[in-house]
């Protein structure tokens, strides 16, 4: 088995995640949320639709059209086959699972299992392999009042958010200036094999960097494993303050998240409990929490 971050577990985390997300669903359905859950949750899918909505008005005034054989939906966050900041492989139907906006109202249920009410922070490891993931987890932090501290990456897996011209870079700042006023991350990376971009084409990731290193966010751009952690760590508490940080959203499969120990592909979608924790040169974001 190969350890996460490369392509073949990659693959192996987006086929299971795409097989249980009918049944995680399904799990909701009975016993049904209280009043207050069900009203959050229809806020969520009610936000990412608009949402969503202001980032393909976007992507079209950039003049790039949408793929309908692969976006059959027109949802605008569906990307392309390949490009020069592409990482690696990537299931399209998971991608187009996650476009749909009742995954926002899928959130809310987690978050609520997990115990996260108004006024907490949760911190977010975004890959921007999944962008409609990030669009939903945003628009459950907003429906539950609840602060997302957001570290992105901006390197992505097929079919996510790598359009080099309508990155998750240009996706950020369409939903500040159009839909979430307030939001801004904690941190970026590059993103992809060692949080560095490793397996990007060479001129795809010198113009991420730039456009990192010019974006006014703290920049993430150590190759060492253990001292990226421990700065992402850092970021969350500082952004914090004196708010409880009750959850982490791993989206996606970055190393700096989950870590390079292949028993984080045991968990299952959804909730984790009892993470196995590793030792330390292998844990990531999800096992240091």
């Amino acid at each position: 088995m190969k350890e996460p971050g490369t392509n073949g577990s990659r693959r192996a985390v987006y086929a299971a995640a795409t097989l249980s997300l009918v049944y995680l669903a399904l799990l909701r359905v009975l016993p049904g949320p209280g009043p207050a859950a069900r009203a959050e949750m229809i806020e969520a899918s009610r936000l990412m639709a608009r949402a969503t909505a202001a980032l393909r008005e976007c992507r079209a005034a950039r003049g790039i059209a949408l793929d309908r054989e692969a976006d059959p939906n027109g949802t605008g966050l569906i990307g392309l086959e390949g490009s020069e900041i592409t990482t690696s492989s990537g299931q399209l139907e998971a991608k187009r699972t996650t476009t749909n906006p009742d995954f926002a109202a899928l959130v809310v249920s987690l978050l609520r299992e997990a115990g996260v009410g108004n006024g907490d922070a949760v911190a977010v490891g975004a890959s921007s392999s999944f962008p409609a993931f990030i669009v939903a987890t945003l628009s459950a932090a907003a429906a539950m009042g609840i602060e997302p501290l957001v570290v992105s990456s901006l390197g992505a897996s097929q079919w996510g958010a790598n359009v080099p011209a309508f990155t998750w870079l240009d996706m950020e700042d369409c939903l500040r200036a159009h839909f979430f006023p307030g939001f801004a991350p904690v941190a970026r990376a590059v993103g992809g094999e060692g949080d560095v971009g490793r397996d990007m084409e060479p001129a795809g990731r010198a113009a991420l960097e730039a456009r990192l290193r010019a974006g006014g966010i703290p920049f993430l751009a150590d190759p060492d494993l253990a001292r990226n952690v421990a700065r992402r760590m850092e970021a969350y508490r500082e952004s914090a303050g004196s708010k409880r940080i009750a959850a982490f959203v791993n989206i996606g499969g970055s190393t700096a998240n989950i870590g390079t120990n292949a028993r984080v592909l045991e968990l299952r979608p959804g909730l984790a409990a009892g993470v196995f924790v590793p030792p330390l040169p292998e844990r990531g974001v999800l096992q240091a929490m």
